[in-house]
């Protein structure tokens, strides 16, 4: 049996949830992985509000609608973050408070604490989401680097991260990093490092999305692989490399679909990943959870997007085979 395909609602978030439901139920969708902004999974109300949780989950049936994780992406960056203006941006008021950067790390630490609680009343095992790093803007060493500070990252992100995977233990729920440019974690060797810096302790794993693999030109199937006991949720989005000679790999810091960009993010099955190999990747590790949808391209209208992204996972996803193709060669 194929996985089932849910769409993740962070880009969505201008809708109200039961309009976007009744989108994706028309859709076809199977699910909606819920991020906390909008008014698609408020945690605060979850845990103040008596019947918060069970309003929600209603709505989700109401449409024909699961929910495997929810995710806290915007809040959980400023745990670890260098805070500076652009996360006021992101975060919710009282996170983010008189914008004091220790104070700012301190509430967003908490926040994540009470996502993992949130979710636990809401019956969801699965809460995705980034570090942020204090490190990430020493990625290209010069001034030369002090590889000391380096490594007072990983340290750092221990620091913050165990007391907030302890939560998540208490509340039996798993943390997903979703590995990206900017996190703790963004390429096979930093992924290593983070998970030794944090014990390897099962609370903590991987929400993988191959986009942001794919401009880094690493292989996203033997990514899976690799760190097969860690992929807890999967996205699928896609990203496109424009190099001519002339575009840079960096971004040029322009914008995502400016058309001298050397790289963006598409819909998927529009871009360079090799989602064949990853799904094979995926039946090999046993992984039989949702392919979660993110919608991220500046060049596609979203509605027809999601659609079209719907009908390429339909067309691309397959389940392993279940006897050996030259079984039936052998004489009984």
């Amino acid at each position: 049996m194929a996985r089932p395909v849910t769409l993740f609602t962070g880009q969505w978030a201008d809708l109200p949830l039961e309009t976007l439901a009744q989108k994706a139920h028309a859709w076809g969708l199977d699910g909606l992985e819920l991020a906390c902004w909008g008014d698609h999974f408020e945690v605060d109300r979850a845990l103040a509000e008596a019947d918060y949780v069970q309003d929600k989950r209603a709505l989700l049936d109401k449409y024909n609608l699961k929910c495997f994780a929810i995710s806290t992406h915007l809040v959980s960056q400023a745990v670890c973050d260098v805070i500076e203006a652009r996360h006021k941006g992101i975060l919710p008021a009282e996170v983010w408070g008189d914008g004091e950067p220790e104070g700012v790390r301190q509430r967003a630490a908490q926040r994540v604490m009470d996502t993992a609680r949130a979710a636990a009343r809401f019956g969801v095992t699965h809460v995705n989401g980034f570090t942020g790093s204090r490190i990430w803007s020493m990625m290209y060493p010069f001034p030369p680097n002090d590889w000391k500070t380096v490594e007072a990252g990983y340290t750092d992100f221990a620091r913050r991260w165990n007391p907030i995977m302890d939560v998540f233990q208490y509340e039996g729920v798993k943390f997903g990093l979703e590995v990206h440019p900017t996190e703790i974690a963004y390429d096979f060797v930093t992924t290593r490092k983070a998970l030794d810096a944090i014990g390897n302790r099962p609370e903590f794993g991987i929400n993988f999305d191959p986009s942001h693999f794919a401009h880094q030109f690493l292989d996203s199937a033997a990514y899976v692989l690799e760190f097969a006991d860690r992929i807890y949720h999967v996205h699928v989005k896609d990203s496109k490399k424009y190099l001519n000679g002339r575009r840079s790999i960096l971004g040029s810091h322009i914008d995502f679909g400016e058309a001298e960009r050397g790289w963006t993010f598409v819909s998927p099955g529009h871009g360079d990943v090799d989602f064949e190999s990853l799904f094979r990747a995926l039946n090999r590790i046993g992984y039989q959870g949702p392919l979660s949808i993110e919608w991220e391209d500046s060049g596609m209208e979203r509605e027809w997007g999601v659609q079209d992204a719907l009908a390429f996972v339909r067309r691309t996803d397959f389940a392993p085979s279940a006897v050996a193709f030259d079984a039936a060669f052998q004489r009984k």
